[in-house]
């Protein structure tokens, strides 16, 4: 049966609506028991309080890091009210039992995000609050949990409608919540470590994160699904500001993400614009406008492109919301929009528009989680990017400075793309993409095929392949993937190397008078 709520512990970082339950709590005639600030908080509230430090005999020390951790906190957290011998423990010892714990933790996340100095940070891990969280939630028969502001009004409620108790139902909920928050808190605190000492196979891996929403469903309608934020301080979807349109699905989320990791590759220099379908680029382009380069990536695939995720690298502009709204979109996002932007926008209301505060940076450490079953992978971010100077010219024609940029424009894209992945590319634009086949081949005339239904879908006479360029994820472990392109009218290749048969490939480059870089690194992505 559940016990009557006749005394609080209330030890709080986040203050967010404390005083007010409190309050409501006293009206309900439960007993304040409270530490340093959360005390001072109350009192200032004009709540009666008794502090911590009255109940153990003991005064908070070493900067507060050491107040709660005492036998007359942690019994009347700990104590099994069904138990005789914990009840005459209890009575043996002068400590009074709590039926309401509300704690939450230092904010070691927030102050790691925002990059604290290692001092700092290890000065926001909390100790005290995670014991206490544990040992009020494995003791959930005997008293109730809350570690979520979220929380207050919710066991208000059930309080009310349970003659002053939390029901059992409530308090297995509560305790089940409190033991996922210390272990995403200590999943923050590990990688936090792991990052800091570029260690990237630790002994033991964590993964934690906070709800951000409830999905209707996953990849399928039969599936469930939900999205997390990670402790991982990166621009991204999970970080983004939604300004319109319907909530987004979760092949939306993952999508978006693809385009925007895409996207930030192109950080500086020229306007950017990547188009996703179903994770994989359809359309990527440089230009003198997001405009411009909006156009020049759409007339890569526009078939692809209808319902497709677009991702720029500069604020939205007028000009480029007026060519975005020409035809279906599903989702937009990018490091701002102008006022202008938003209102033509705005005009399409299921059009989901998110902003960011910036760009992730495609060279910054990270990791990346796969499951599998019984386990999971862990594997460092693909930092690589690959300069002109790292290029190693192995055919008897060096490319031509156009060229050159054009292939390293092609690698960087390959890198965003399922492999086997092959992507043609011309003047700053893709020009056809070939992604997530078995053969290397398949791919190379699949984005072959694509250039030509390009070219006719937007009146070209001639393949937009034609004096292209093309890069390939992994080396070429035939010539006829090369041969493939080179008949599809490309001129220069960029690729990995070493293959067994690189002379081979590199004998038929000769031949058909192309020229060809290895890159000595490879991009695979599955």
């Amino acid at each position: 049966m559940s016990p009557p709520l006749r005394r609080a512990l209330l030890s709080v970082s986040d203050k967010t609506g404390l005083v007010d339950f409190a309050r409501a709590l006293a009206r309900r005639g439960v007993e304040l028991v409270s530490t340093g600030g959360t005390a001072k908080a109350l009192k200032a509230g004009g709540l009666e309080v008794t502090d911590v430090s009255s109940v153990t005999g003991f005064p908070e020390i070493m900067d507060g890091r050491v107040k709660t951790l005492h036998p007359k906190i942690h019994g009347g957290l700990l104590a099994d009210r069904g138990n005789p011998d914990h009840v005459r423990a209890l009575a043996a010892q002068a400590i009074a039992p709590f039926e309401l714990l509300v704690v939450n933790l230092y904010p070691f996340e927030a102050a790691t995000a925002k990059g604290a100095a290692w001092d700092v940070a290890i000065e926001n891990i909390d100790i005290g609050g995670p014991a206490m969280m544990r040992a009020a939630a494995k003791n959930h028969g005997s008293l109730a949990v809350i570690v979520d502001p979220s929380d207050y009004n919710d066991v208000l409620e059930v309080i009310d409608a349970n003659q002053g108790a939390v029901s059992d139902k409530a308090r297995r909920y509560l305790a089940a919540k409190a033991f996922a928050r210390t272990a995403s808190y200590d999943a923050a605190i590990a990688q936090w470590f792991a990052r800091e000492l570029e260690d990237e196979t630790p002994d033991y891996a964590a993964l934690g994160g906070k709800l951000i929403q409830k999905l209707r469903y996953g990849e399928n309608p039969h599936q469930s699904a939900a999205f997390y934020k990670s402790p991982e301080n990166r621009e991204g979807v999970a970080t983004a500001e939604q300004l319109q349109g319907k909530e987004l699905s979760y092949n939306n989320i993952n999508d978006t993400d693809a385009a925007f990791e895409c996207v930030a590759e192109f950080d500086t220099g020229a306007a950017a614009c990547v188009i996703v379908k179903h994770a994989n680029p359809c359309g990527v382009a440089l230009g003198s406008s997001l405009a411009d380069a909006y156009k020049k990536a759409l007339s890569c695939d526009p078939v692809s492109a209808f319902g497709g995720i677009i991702a720029f690298n500069r604020a939205i502009d007028a000009e480029s919301a007026e060519e975005i709204v020409k035809i279906f979109t599903e989702v937009i996002i990018a490091p701002g929009a102008s006022a202008e932007a938003r209102k033509i926008i705005a005009e399409k209301k299921n059009l989901r528009l998110l902003v960011t505060k910036g760009l992730p940076d495609p060279r910054a450490p990270g990791a990346l989680f796969k499951t599998v079953a019984g386990g999971f992978l862990l594997q460092s971010r693909d930092q690589g990017h690959v300069e002109a100077q790292d290029l190693k010219v192995v055919t008897k024609r060096a490319p031509t400075a156009e060229e050159l940029a054009d292939l390293q424009f092609a690698f960087t894209v390959a890198k965003h793309v399922k492999s086997n992945a092959i992507v043609y590319a011309k003047k700053g634009a893709t020009v056809g993409i070939g992604a997530g086949q078995m053969s290397r081949v398949d791919s190379t005339r699949i984005a072959a095929a694509k250039s030509a239904e390009a070219a006719k879908a937007t009146g070209q006479a001639e393949p937009l392949a034609k004096g292209a360029v093309v890069a390939s994820d992994a080396f070429f472990p035939f010539a006829d993937g090369l041969i493939t392109a080179a008949e599809a009218g490309v001129t220069a290749v960029i690729q990995p190397g070493g293959s067994m048969r690189d002379a081979e490939v590199i004998k038929a480059a000769d031949e058909l008078g192309l020229a060809m870089v290895f890159t000595g690194m490879r991009h695979f992505r599955h």
